[in-house]
């Protein structure tokens, strides 16, 4: 194995689960060439992951074999390295919140950055770009209520938010209150009207 191989690997294995390598963090060991041949090299041989273009990480070693990194994992990798915020799509915000019984069947998260599709061994993760308001307040369930919301639409907004209203937990539910002047009109009417009432 060449000691460029030798390198990306030791970096590799001293990352957390979902840790992830580009090839710009070796060009300091040779060129460009060199390193993105080493990488699909190390890839080929399942030493390595592809996870995206540009993107690899590392298999891990579990009790029942080799497996891909949680897609939790490598999302709060892609979170620290490049300061995005990935929140799940609307569609699995309304199913933790149990709104609705239907389990998606594709995973979808929304970014602050670009668009793209990760592979976790035969998962597919769609990351798509997000507007600002769509990851208002975060991951916290507040931030999850309104892209619940998005999802049911504006024709059910009024039920679903009575719902959420009873359920979520007052600050949650203040959370949302709040953060009106953030939203489509749609949705911070249909909010203050469910305040209201």
């Amino acid at each position: 194995m060449s000691q460029l191989a030798q390198s990306i690997l030791a970096q590799a294995q001293s990352l957390a689960e979902g840790g992830l390598l580009s090839p710009k963090e070796f060009l300091h060991l040779g060129s460009r060439a060199a390193i993105d041949q080493t990488l699909s090299r190390l890839a080929r041989e399942g030493k390595l992951l592809r996870v995206g273009r540009g993107a690899y990480s590392t298999p891990v070693q579990g009790r029942f074999g080799v497996r891909p990194p949680s897609a939790q994992s490598l999302l709060e990798a892609i979170e620290s390295a490049s300061g995005e915020t990935v929140v799940a799509s609307g569609a699995a915000e309304a199913n933790a919140l149990g709104l609705s019984t239907q389990v998606p069947t594709r995973e979808i998260y929304l970014t602050s950055g670009p668009s793209r599709r990760l592979q976790l061994g035969n998962r597919e993760l769609e990351l798509k770009h997000g507007n600002r308001w769509q990851m208002l307040l975060g991951k916290r369930p507040a931030g999850q209520a309104i892209r619940a919301l998005i999802w049911f639409g504006p024709e059910q907004a009024p039920k679903i938010l009575k719902a959420l209203k009873s359920k979520l937990p007052p600050q949650e539910w203040e959370a949302i209150r709040q953060a009106r002047a953030g939203l489509p009109s749609w949705m911070a009417k249909a909010v203050s009207e469910v305040a209201r009432g």
